[in-house]
């Protein structure tokens, strides 16, 4: 789990307007924050299967979030996939 601090620095970081916390960059933005923070603990767990289930649950909903971006506005979906450094 994500600190509270830690998903504000995200949400500042990525929001689109003022008052924004769910936009789809902001889900995924989050969502990848959790992926790297579950990477990190499965490379020293790795027989840790609850935390692997929970790794894939949140990269398929990452997927999810990338395809409706993507499908709603491509542009700001290859700008984004840029700026956060992912595959897609």
């Amino acid at each position: 789990m994500l600190k509270q601090q830690d998903k504000l620095k995200v949400i500042e970081k990525y929001k689109v307007h003022e008052k924004d916390t769910g936009s789809p960059e902001v889900q995924i933005a989050l969502v990848s924050e959790e992926i790297g923070k579950l990477l990190s603990h499965l490379k020293k767990h790795a027989k840790d299967f609850s935390s692997k289930r929970a790794l894939l649950k949140l990269v398929a909903r990452r997927r999810t979030l990338l395809g409706y971006l993507k499908r709603e506005n491509p542009k700001r979906h290859a700008s984004f996939v840029k700026a956060l450094g992912i595959k897609a």
